[in-house]
């Protein structure tokens, strides 16, 4: 590794505290966590913004490629060459000294991406890229020594597929932003396509600002354009980054990185007048506005700037609105209805007030999800019909319990509670239709309830990501 000698010392400056997340000691990857090379990388990165790394591929070793191994899905689904966890697992030693010794003479090549698709929630199709097993294995030895570098750049307002970081941190953080900071104006956006849409170009140029090591380089490369299987056609890939590969998230915050959040937080301290706030997770971001101008202005300069990097927002999606304590009168001085609402990681944020009229944003789920997922629910209460009843209650049990999970935040126990009604009047419905002799009546059907209790709505602990910020 070498300091970019020829360029001027970046200062290194302290985390913005309130505008866009996080502080100085606002870090989401411990160097306790880290093996000890990697924490020296860490290290290293952290002492200096302008180290270039020339030398990372020692990384990648027997134990990185292993812990890899052990991080992958055991039930997910097996690339071109059909090859599964199981059966890599049968000679685990040899296969990871061979894959080692073939990534470190260069006799690597990654293999085509296997397409296919899975719904949308606004009725599309998402791509997905299912990769062979090593190629999962040697992308995610790879992305544990980026994100040694990485985790140090990445700003606080940055909250999807960071180690230490979740969705509800960033529903956090944007609610604090909401009721603490002026926020009078809210941009909701949303980038079109953004995984189909990455430049490759542009994103190899950005990772070379740190990494240095033509060998990373040079695999990063191939996984780009190492193609797309689809209907047994071979289809080059010349933008985009495939969901579903190991690094593609690590890939993905790096090019809004620099694309997105370096900018707009330059932006928020040279043009705007006032207070600024954004959260990001994933493609997925919200920025609050103090002054309508500014709101404005960003709106316009965001679809330049996107634009450069041949990205664009999705109109649909994507909307300015009036949003915050004084969002009811103002809308009221212009004849207007009830304040907007928008949305943010699948829950419909809008304004209210507490019992004793203060300022409140309540969220409840997104109704067009709750929708499609009770949906793909019953399809599914309607493939396991046939399955032991008590098999059946142990699925719907973890189904329920990971939609509390998720939305079990105060001030959602309503659309929680409507989740597990229909859950229960689906599956029975789904046990009335066993057989023709099956009756499963009200009272029956309560019996068998005490027998096999589904779990009851719950709230998650308000204060649990009290420490987030926006």
């Amino acid at each position: 590794m070498t300091a970019a000698k020829e360029t001027s010392q970046l200062e290194v400056r302290s985390r913005p505290a309130r505008i866009l997340g996080g502080t100085a000691g606002d870090r989401t990857l411990g160097r306790a966590s880290l093996p000890a090379n990697l924490a020296r990388v860490n290290e290293a990165a952290r002492s200096s913004r302008q180290t270039r790394f020339t030398a990372l591929l020692h990384h990648v070793d027997d134990e990185s490629l292993k812990r890899a191994f052990r991080r992958l899905r055991r039930e997910a689904s097996a690339g071109l060459d059909g090859v599964t966890a199981e059966d890599y697992e049968q000679n685990l030693g040899a296969n990871i000294r061979d894959l080692c010794d073939r990534v470190h003479a260069g006799r690597y090549r990654p293999q085509p991406v296997r397409r296919t698709y899975i719904p949308k929630a606004d009725g599309g199709r998402r791509p997905l890229g299912i990769l062979v097993l090593e190629d999962k294995i040697v992308q995610g030895a790879v992305a544990e020594v980026l994100g040694a570098i990485y985790e140090v750049d990445f700003l606080g307002l940055s909250y999807g597929f960071r180690p230490g970081r979740n969705p509800h941190q960033a529903l956090e953080a944007l609610n604090k932003a909401l009721m603490t900071e002026r926020v009078n104006w809210v941009l909701d956006a949303d980038i079109r396509s953004f995984y189909d849409s990455v430049d490759h170009e542009w994103l190899l140029r950005m990772l070379a600002h740190r990494i240095a090591d033509p060998r990373i380089l040079r695999l990063i490369r191939q996984w780009l354009r190492a193609g797309v299987l689809e209907s047994g056609e071979w289809r080059e890939t010349d933008e985009g980054t495939p969901q579903g590969a190991g690094i593609s998230p690590l890939l993905s915050n790096i090019f809004l990185h620099y694309a997105l959040d370096l900018w707009a937080h330059a932006w928020r301290k040279r043009v705007a007048r006032g207070r600024v706030i954004m959260v990001r997770y994933a493609d997925d971001f919200v920025m609050g506005f103090e002054r309508e101008s500014d709101a404005r202005n960003m709106a316009a300069a965001l679809k330049e700037r996107l634009a450069k990097f041949r990205l664009t927002l999705h109109e649909e999606k994507t909307r300015l609105i009036m949003f915050g304590r004084y969002a009811v009168e103002r809308r009221a001085e212009r004849g207007m209805g009830r304040p907007e609402t928008f949305h943010f990681l699948g829950l419909t944020h809008f304004c209210d007030k507490t019992r004793n009229g203060r300022f409140l944003v309540r969220r409840k789920t997104q109704r067009r999800r709750m929708i499609r997922k009770l949906k793909e629910l019953r399809q599914e209460m309607r493939r396991r019909m046939h399955t032991p009843v008590k098999d059946q209650w142990q699925w719907l049990s973890a189904v329920l319990r990971g939609h509390y999970a998720y939305y079990g935040l105060p001030g959602n126990s309503r659309a929680i509670k409507l989740y597990f009604q229909e859950v229960r009047d689906g599956w029975q419905r789904v046990l009335n239709r066993r057989s023709q002799k099956a009756n499963m009546n009200g009272p029956r059907f309560y019996r068998l309830l005490k027998r096999f209790p589904l779990p009851t709505p719950m709230i998650s602990d308000p204060y649990k990501y009290k420490g987030a910020s926006a």
